[in-house]
């Protein structure tokens, strides 16, 4: 390897990293012109009321609203119950009479 190999290296190295940057300054430019690059926004969240049978969880990225029906029983309280009353105990209906 002689002493002009590096020196080549490094001309052609400069001259992409030339190129390279001249076309990221190149299209920032273009869409700034053109109206295609413009500033977002920042738009405010407006907190929405609340029912009582909603729960709303928030995480860094994301807002889940999970709305129950007025006289929901869950699906693991049906199981249980039928179950039970299958095994002769008194279920939630006998012990209230």
């Amino acid at each position: 390897m002689s002493l002009k190999d590096p020196m080549k290296w490094n001309a052609r190295v400069s001259a992409v990293y030339a190129v390279g940057i001249w076309t990221m300054v190149g299209s920032y430019a273009y869409f700034k012109y053109t109206g295609r690059y413009d500033d977002v926004e920042v738009r405010k969240e407006v907190e929405e009321p609340v029912g009582p049978n909603q729960k709303v969880y928030k995480t860094a990225h994301s807002k889940s609203i999970i709305s129950y029906k007025e006289g929901f029983v869950p699906y693991s309280s049906r199981i249980y119950n039928f179950i039970k009353s299958l095994s002769g105990e008194p279920g939630p209906e006998d012990s209230k009479k």
